[in-house]
């Protein structure tokens, strides 16, 4: 007789139906990839503001070393700069310092973490992005973030910008994770954390799209659970304000409100006073600027809007309101943002970098309306009369161009500019160390890239030079933490906030064993900005590193990367100097 088991039938639930995957590209791929470019910036690009150096990276380089330079912006008096972003950066370093003695190994590991967090809030956007609009617009967005150079430069930089763009990644990533709910409290907490801890203005950034959920609240009449989630998402943001006051208030020994502050000091500083100081440039600043590091994608991003637009108007029956109003709160806050920063006088690159996230979705949605006519089929259409092949090789050939132009002008960035990170490693040599404990910095003040480069206990020191501004000064050495803090909450001499020389920041040029210095055969000696790299008599080369001539190099040399091969011409070739660690001579003695 047959088991009982072998002859019932046991009905079987038919297997569900496999649902598709909303990624082209699955997300660890996503996340391996933008690694990648992260790591690479990370350990090759260059510092591109002394900002980041001064107000950053040396405040960190005290925490963990006990010594470094102190810009006027971290003194009690103004107060516009917060310990808590600086001292979450300063804690990977220490933590990397319980495994690596080399203080130039901490530096690359707090960048090399950097890189990390920007990937992971690249690849939760993209995944927002596919699942809320559409797979290919996730594939396109993370194109233009992988292979851009702005993203490049900005995804490791260690800036108030670039913590607020990781932010709004995060903020943009919650608006549109609408899966189980509006994650409207979540994506404010996001927005407010980079407003607070990094950089204020960049709160502007989620006005659309508020506005975009009360709009969305009063038509389906659920505006109380709106008010409910910007409440709940505003208390959020008050506990991380009280955090950075407390983290504040204990280096600082008074309260301040240091995103009140900063934004006090740049629109109601008063005459003779602002960010307007320190330069103005003209309205096409961005422009330009956003063409360099983002090419076609800018121009994409810019025409968003307008294909929107014309999306409605000709596809009205299949676009509701909704979506559409959805789709201008998205685009919106580049334009904004655009807007804004372009009618201050005042422009730097970084102040680009919040925005970043929003001109890669621009531009992958404005890309993603022109696939989809390149791609339709209709009889009455002029596009249709192009072969299918024809319309997929053009558009491939563009997007692999951009990448090309990205890639190029990237890896022409590094080739060009990044001799700072690399000279002075001879000071890591104990026979080298040992000769002195300064290294002096004259007209290339503004390329030194932290004292994470110079060995235990070696500082940094300026010497006169054409620039008339306001150099950094010095912490108060400091061996515990306890003293750390005292001496963070002393005011420092000779600091304003008017970019007034301070003749009591230099020493004289006989007092340095160690000095950095540039030679250009093009440019000419002066006074106070002698050739000491020719001076074989008081002066020997460590090393040196090529960089780049801008003034002798032509645009295109400038712009991208250009090989050294014969047969292009010399007007094309890229023009270098040297960037050098000079050793004074045993036989000319220093004066202490």
């Amino acid at each position: 007789m047959a088991d009982k088991a072998e002859t019932e039938y046991t009905p079987r639930t038919p297997p569900s139906k496999a649902q598709p995957s909303p990624f082209f590209v699955p997300l660890n791929i996503i996340l391996y990839l933008c690694l990648i470019s992260n790591g690479l910036a990370a350990l090759y690009a260059p510092i591109q503001d002394c900002d980041e150096v001064f107000n950053f990276w040396e405040p960190a380089h005290y925490l963990q070393h006990g010594y470094g330079l102190q810009t006027w912006e971290y003194s009690p008096v103004y107060s516009i700069r917060s310990w808590l972003y600086v001292s979450l950066h300063a804690a990977v370093g220490k933590l990397a310092s319980t495994f690596l003695e080399s203080k130039s190994a901490q530096f690359y590991v707090i960048r090399l973490f950097l890189a990390f967090f920007c990937a992971a809030c690249q690849t939760r956007l993209y995944s927002a992005i596919c699942r809320s609009l559409n797979p290919r617009i996730g594939v396109l967005f993370i194109t233009i973030v992988i292979f851009s150079p702005g993203t490049f430069h900005a995804a490791t930089g260690f800036l108030p910008s670039t913590f607020t763009m990781c932010t709004s990644m995060l903020g943009l990533a919650a608006f549109l994770n609408i899966k189980g709910g509006p994650k409207t409290a979540q994506g404010i907490m996001w927005f407010g954390l980079g407003a607070i801890v990094g950089w204020p203005f960049a709160g502007a950034l989620i006005l659309p799209l508020l506005v975009e959920e009360i709009i969305i609240g009063c038509i389906s009449r659920s505006l109380g659970s709106v008010l409910y989630a910007i409440f709940d998402g505003g208390m959020r943001c008050l506990y991380i304000m009280i955090l950075e006051v407390a983290i504040d208030y204990a280096f600082f020994r008074q309260v301040v409100l240091v995103p009140w502050n900063i934004v006090a000091y740049n629109i109601f500083g008063g005459e003779g006073k602002g960010p307007d100081i320190f330069g103005t440039e003209p309205w096409t600043f961005y422009i330009r600027n956003l063409l360099l590091n983002f090419n076609i994608w800018f121009v994409l991003a810019l025409l968003s809007a307008p294909l929107l637009l014309i999306q409605v108007l000709f596809h009205l029956k299949s676009t509701s309101i909704q979506r559409f109003g959805r789709s201008i709160a998205l685009v919106a806050p580049f334009y904004m943002w655009l807007g804004i920063f372009t009618l201050q006088p005042h422009k730097e690159e970084r102040f680009m970098y919040p925005a970043y996230p929003f001109l890669a979705l621009n531009a992958a949605l404005s890309c993603h309306l022109i696939l989809a006519y390149l791609g339709s089929s209709y009889s009455n259409r002029t596009v249709s009369r192009i072969p299918v092949d024809i319309r997929l090789i053009a558009v491939v050939s563009i997007i692999l161009a951009a990448v090309h132009a990205g890639m190029l002008r990237s890896f022409g960035m590094i080739t060009a500019y990044n001799a700072p990170l690399n000279v002075l490693q001879p000071l890591q040599q104990v026979n080298v160390s040992q000769t002195g404990t300064s290294v002096c910095l004259g007209k290339e003040w503004y390329r030194f890239p932290s004292s994470y480069f110079l060995p235990h206990n070696m500082h940094a020191k300026f010497i006169r030079s054409e620039f008339r501004g306001l150099l950094p000064g010095e912490f108060p050495d400091a061996p515990s933490y306890l003293d750390r803090l005292e001496g963070a909450s002393q005011i420092p001499s000779g600091m304003n906030d008017l970019n007034i020389e301070d003749p009591t920041k230099y020493i004289d040029v006989s007092e340095c064993a160690f000095l950095v210095d540039s030679y250009f055969p093009g440019r000419e000696a002066t006074e106070l900005e002698p050739h000491y790299i020719l001076d074989d008599s008081q002066w020997e080369t460590l090393q040196c590193a090529s960089f780049l001539d801008a003034t002798q190099t032509s645009l295109i040399g400038r712009l991208i990367w250009v090989p050294g091969l014969s047969f292009i011409p010399d007007s094309l070739q890229r023009k270098w100097g040297q960037y050098c660690l000079l050793q004074r001579r045993a036989n000319d003695k220093i004066v202490q």
